[in-house]
């Protein structure tokens, strides 16, 4: 299966419903089909529950921190990419390696920029399959025809 563009389904998490609004409004503008959740708990419900491309999550929240989240998150499913925003990047020392994330971006004038750069590298990462993999069928395939 193929992902598009307009096949990849994101869970934006934030408890801030100004954020949760324009990130939402933003993805959806470029096609991209979007669920949210005003609460990591209902995040982590909806995740267990639904197959998403993406989760993007705000890192300050009432219930858990984005931190805590991506935790949950990757125990119910490793692989699906994950975004934290923070606008405590710098003073925290969040980074891809004490999140968990696999992007950390700090809220700024640019973050709609970075957001959507990032979702789409992230997104072409998760369509691309492995040189490894490619190269080791193919390799197979070769043995089996001269065996």
């Amino acid at each position: 299966m193929t992902l598009s563009k307009n096949s990849a389904v994101i869970l934006i998490v934030d408890d801030n419903k100004m954020g949760l609004a324009a990130r939402k409004h933003v993805l959806e503008e470029l096609g991209y089909r979007t669920i949210t959740a005003s609460s990591a708990h209902v995040a982590v419900e909806l995740f267990s529950k639904n197959s998403f491309d993406l989760v993007i999550t705000d890192y300050k929240m009432p219930d858990l921190s984005g931190v805590e989240l991506i935790q949950k998150l990757r125990v119910i499913n490793e692989t699906v990419p994950v975004i934290l925003i923070s606008g405590f990047v710098d003073v925290l020392g969040l980074d891809e390696q004490t999140t968990g994330a696999d992007v950390v971006m700090m809220k700024s004038a640019n973050e709609v920029n970075h957001l959507v750069r990032s979702v789409s590298r992230l997104l072409n990462r998760k369509l691309k399959k492995p040189v490894s993999s490619i190269v080791s069928r193919a390799t197979s395939r070769a043995r089996k025809k001269s065996g």
